[in-house]
């Protein structure tokens, strides 16, 4: 992989240039390159932990956990840690509390769709029920 090791100091254009130039020369030879960067996370959005050859290649989340970005936990990405555990603390408890006031203001949302729909609905039945009903055509005579 001492390839690999020196498209990495290239970064991700690099990757993305070589993929591009496999794709034109011999396209299953740049499907294959699309594969290697996917599974090994080279194209991952997120930053790679430290600089230079000892820390390319190995991605971190915003939690500073490997795997996938944000660790599909809540809306927001996690900041990594500032070190003052008492504002860690304080910053966690106030993205908490975001995140359930976000989620009873989408469902008060909702609710209130569902009200306007009713009260859409109602007021068709009600013009229904009011209308004058047809006169009845005379019958045809032969």
């Amino acid at each position: 992989m001492v390839l690999a090791a020196k498209m990495d100091e290239f970064g991700r254009g690099g990757w993305i240039a070589a993929m591009i130039l496999a794709f034109w020369v011999f396209w299953p030879l740049g499907l294959a390159l699309l594969a290697f960067l996917l599974f090994s996370g080279r194209l991952r959005a997120c930053t790679p932990n430290g600089a230079g050859p000892n820390g390319a290649g190995r991605w971190h989340n915003m939690e500073g956990r490997g795997g996938w970005c944000g660790g599909g936990r809540g809306r927001w990405n996690r900041p990594p840690a500032s070190g003052n555990a008492a504002f860690d603390d304080y910053r966690a408890e106030t993205l908490r509390r975001l995140e359930e006031e976000q989620q009873e203001f989408l469902a008060y949302l909702e609710r209130l769709r569902r009200a306007k729909d009713k009260a859409e609905f109602d007021q068709f039945m009600a013009e229904r029920r009011n209308r004058p009903s047809e006169p009845e055509a005379p019958p045809a005579s032969a």
